[in-house]
C-alpha cells in the first residue's frame, strides 16, 4: 500500500482553522487559503477568485487544502471567497443565485438540485469517487468521563437522557445521525416497526434541534444535553481547538459521504481544486482535522483522536446510503419528504 506523505503539520491545521467552532452564516466572506492574488505567485500569474459555497463542518478540511493547493502551480494567484451554513440552505441560496465556483454539501441530494437548476453538470458524480470528496461516521459526543456510561444508539434513548441534534428540515447532518439510529436497530435484529418505536423515543429525548451540524457542537459545549450526535470529524476537531469531551463510535454506525463539484460557468481552477482534494495529499490535509481519508493508509498521528496513532478505528457494522438504504432518492422520500416517517414522528413528538 501507498504510504501517504506528511505535508502539513497538526500545527498549521490549527492555525489555518482557528475560527473553527464558531457558527459560519450562509452569506459569501472573504475566505483563506489558495494563495496571494496580489503577492508571490508573480507577475505572469493572473489573480482569480473562487467563491466556494458549502455546509459548516467541512470548513477546516477545505483551509486546510486550500493552503495547500496555493503551494501549487494551478492554485498560485487564488484568493478564496467562502460561504458557510447548514447543507440545505446553501443549496437552495445557490440555487438562488449565491455565487458559487464549488460546492461540498453534507448530501447528495443538495447537489442534485443545482443540477435540476442547471448550475452543475448532470454528470458530476461520474468518477471513481462518484462525487465524494469527505467522509466520516456518526458518533456519540458525551460528557467528559461519560457519566451517564452511554456506548450504543440503545443508551441515548433511555428515560432522562437529553439529545443534541441538528434539525433535519435544515441540516445534512442531522439525516445521517437520524438514519444511523434508525439503521442500528435494523442492523440489531429489529424489524422496521422497532425502528420506528426508536425513533419516538429519539425525539421524545431530543432536547435542541439547532439549524446545523456546527450549530449543534456550539450547543452542546455550551451546556446543552448529555449526548451530541455528530461527524468524527467535528468531534476530533473541536478537541483539537480545546474541548474536553468524549465521544464513542457505536459497533453499528453509518458511513457519512460528503459531495462537491463545481458550477457549469466556474472558473477553471476550481476543477483543479477539487482534483487536488482527491489527491492523498488533498485527503490527508482533510484527515489531519478528523476526516477519514476515501484512500490510502493513515500513517501519522490524528490529534484529538481517542487513539491518536490509530485515530479511525474499523467499525464493526458500518451502514452505507446505497447498501442499507437503497440510495438518497428512495431515502429521502421514506424518511424526510412530506409524508416521511421522520417528518411524521416530528410533528408527533411536537419536535420540529
Amino acid at each position: 500500500m501507498r504510504r501517504l506523505r506528511t505535508t502539513i503539520t497538526l500545527a498549521a491545521a490549527a492555525a489555518a482553522t482557528a475560527l473553527v467552532l464558531t457558527a459560519c452564516a450562509p452569506t459569501a466572506v472573504d475566505g483563506s487559503g489558495g494563495g496571494d492574488a496580489s503577492g508571490d505567485a508573480g507577475s505572469d500569474v493572473e489573480p482569480t477568485t473562487l467563491s466556494l459555497v458549502g455546509f459548516a463542518v467541512p470548513k477546516a478540511g477545505n483551509d486546510a487544502a486550500q493552503e495547500l493547493w496555493g503551494e501549487t502551480e494551478d492554485g498560485q494567484g487564488v484568493t478564496w471567497e467562502t460561504s458557510y451554513g447548514a447543507s440545505g440552505d446553501q443549496s437552495r441560496a445557490v440555487a438562488d443565485g449565491l455565487e458559487a465556483d464549488y460546492v461540498h454539501f453534507s448530501l447528495e441530494g443538495d447537489v442534485t438540485r443545482l443540477v435540476d437548476a442547471g448550475l452543475v453538470a448532470e454528470d458530476w458524480n461520474a468518477g471513481d469517487n462518484k462525487g465524494i470528496v469527505s467522509q466520516s461516521v456518526v458518533v456519540l459526543v458525551v460528557r467528559e468521563g461519560n457519566p451517564k456510561n452511554i456506548q450504543s444508539w440503545e443508551d441515548i434513548v433511555q428515560p432522562g437522557v437529553e439529545i443534541v441534534t441538528p434539525n433535519p428540515g435544515s441540516s445534512g447532518s442531522a439525516r445521517w445521525n437520524i438514519l444511523a439510529g434508525w439503521g442500528s436497530v435494523i442492523a440489531n435484529g429489529g424489524s422496521e416497526e422497532d425502528a420506528t418505536e426508536y425513533l419516538r423515543k429519539f425525539f421524545t429525548n431530543a432536547v435542541a434541534l439547532p439549524g446545523s451540524g456546527r450549530d449543534a457542537t456550539t450547543a452542546f459545549t455550551s451546556g446543552t444535553g448529555d449526548v451530541l450526535l455528530s461527524y468524527e470529524n467535528e468531534a476530533i476537531l473541536a478537541r483539537q481547538n480545546g474541548e474536553t469531551f468524549d465521544y464513542v463510535v457505536p459497533d453499528q454506525t453509518l458511513l457519512i459521504e460528503n459531495p462537491a463539484a463545481v458550477t457549469v460557468d466556474a472558473d477553471p481552477k476550481a476543477q483543479s481544486y477539487l482534483d487536488f482534494v482527491l489527491t492523498p495529499e488533498g485527503q490527508e490535509a482533510f484527515a489531519h482535522v478528523g476526516f477519514r481519508p476515501l484512500t490510502g493508509d493513515v500513517d501519522f498521528e490524528v490529534e484529538g483522536a481517542n487513539d491518536p496513532s490509530d485515530p479511525f478505528p474499523t467499525v464493526p457494522t458500518l451502514l452505507t446510503i446505497a447498501d442499507d438504504f437503497g440510495g438518497w432518492s428512495a431515502t429521502n422520500d421514506k424518511f424526510f419528504g412530506d409524508e416521511g416517517l421522520v417528518t411524521k414522528i416530528q410533528a408527533e413528538t411536537g419536535k420540529q
